[in-house]
């Protein structure tokens, strides 16, 4: 089955000419397609939404899970930091060959692949009997899952002109929050039903549902190009290359931190600190983590419709992320002074006010040219997900720290969050500490046009 038909507005034009900061890198793997009709576009979102909505429920589900998890198991800030913490190790430790394998076998065998494993790790979870397994478990989802977000951008890339792919970027992220509201309050009503495991064993069989649309609807990669001769030379030194790049080193503690950390807070801590700091009960802290996520769903579909208006201006993405995380540091500083007053919706301001950072991933994309988009967008994830692991059990162990010395819980997460806020704030300042960078990037063949993503 090929989706393909004639080009429309929404599909990139011949030869890969565009990218989404106006370069031309002509550099693609093989001739870019004629096109996709707009039903054919649909379905390609379609299908990939699917399996990006499962990859953020299954990231973020730990939050609404961890009082039954401490309960029923007795885990500690530590434990609970490690089990939702192992899902973002093993999610990292999959993207530099992950970024390989994108641009060598195409984005749709690779994730069909990785998707079995996932399936394989949701089962060994609802089998889990202990905290090891359970960690074990939840790093072969996070293997299983790596993929959900990088090939649809890999593949957007190829398929879409650079408008179409700032908002398809931005509405996959809508998607995972979507996802990330159906972690809350629907998985909530679900446990008196089908208990947690019995929950584990019906995202097994979605994520079953989600491979069959990617392998009917996504189209077919190209053939992998031959290994021999002297292609192998160059493909050794690409991410040398890449992790060298001034917009890299630019972005990369703005996306270990902030963007790692908005990750963490949304998928772990904020339910704990609404239960411990709070002091609401599961229902509550479920309906907070709710209201939260549907916060970041509507401020991605508005992302969505914004940026590439934003693009046409002139407005780039580095402009954007100075003006809006001084806010993003202000609202989580403006959190820490109110403590226990501090609930779910002061904890949406601040997500919401963090999505600025949320630019920096396509924007280090586009940076490179389309045969190395694969490699790019994985390294820069593996910066995102490696702060998102490293948050997640700092901040579990920075709260058992406190507590062991004495500290109560108001203040032991505190002490935490501000060790949290003053590594954002360093990030921040490392954002600004030199000019804007042009695009040194030996295979494009001219500098980048002012835009989003320069």
């Amino acid at each position: 089955m090929s989706p393909r038909a004639d080009a429309t507005a929404e599909t990139r034009p011949p030869h890969g000419e565009g990218t989404a900061t106006g370069m031309n890198d002509g550099r693609s793997p093989a001739p870019a397609p004629a096109g996709l009709s707009a039903a054919a576009v649909a379905a390609l979102f379609g299908a990939f939404a699917a399996t990006y909505f499962l990859s953020a429920l299954l990231r973020a589900v730990t939050a609404t899970l961890a009082p039954v998890f401490s309960a029923e198991l007795g885990l500690t800030a530590g434990h609970l930091g490690l089990l939702a913490g192992a899902f973002f190790l093993g999610f990292a430790a999959m993207q530099l060959p992950l970024g390989r394998a994108l641009d060598r076998f195409g984005p749709r065998r690779t994730l069909l692949v990785l998707l079995a494993l996932a399936m394989l790790g949701c089962i060994a979870f609802a089998h889990a009997g202990g905290l090891g397994s359970l960690v074990l478990s939840r790093m072969l989802i996070g293997v299983g899952v790596s993929a959900c977000l990088m090939a649809p951008l890999t593949s957007y890339r190829r398929w879409l002109t650079p408008m179409a792919q700032l908002r398809a970027n931005s509405w996959m992220l809508m998607t995972g929050s979507l996802g990330m509201v159906a972690s809350t309050l629907p998985v909530q009503w679900l446990l008196p039903l089908l208990g947690w495991r019995g929950v584990f064993w019906g995202l097994a069989g979605l994520l079953a549902l989600a491979t069959g649309l990617v392998a009917w609807f996504v189209p077919r990669d190209a053939a992998p190009p031959a290994a021999a001769g002297g292609s192998a030379g160059p493909e050794r030194g690409t991410y040398g290359q890449i992790v060298r790049h001034r917009l890299f080193v630019r972005m990369a503690p703005a996306g270990f931190f902030i963007y790692g950390g908005l990750i963490a807070v949304q998928a772990l801590w904020a339910g704990p600190w609404m239960t411990r700091v709070a002091g609401l009960d599961a229902g509550a802290a479920a309906r907070g983590l709710f209201a939260i996520n549907v916060a970041m769903l509507f401020t991605f579909m508005t992302w969505g419709m914004v940026l590439p208006r934003l693009a046409r201006r002139g407005i780039d993405a580095l402009r954007l992320m100075r003006w809006g995380l001084p806010v993003c540091l202000a609202v989580l500083l403006g959190n820490l002074w109110l403590g226990p007053a501090a609930g779910a919706w002061h904890w949406a301001a601040w997500c919401v006010a963090c999505s600025f950072v949320s630019v920096s991933q396509p924007a280090v994309g586009a940076a490179f040219p389309t045969a190395r988009a694969g490699r790019a967008l994985s390294a820069f994830n593996l910066v995102i997900f490696s702060g998102v692991f490293s948050t997640q059990w700092g901040i579990g162990l920075l709260v058992d720290a406190a507590l062991a010395l004495g500290a109560g819980n108001v203040a032991a997460y505190r002490v935490a969050f501000g060790v949290f806020a003053a590594c954002s704030l360093a990030s921040y300042l490392w954002l600004l500490r030199e000019p804007a960078p042009v695009a040194d990037n030996p295979d494009s063949s001219r500098r980048p046009s002012s835009s989003l993503e320069t």
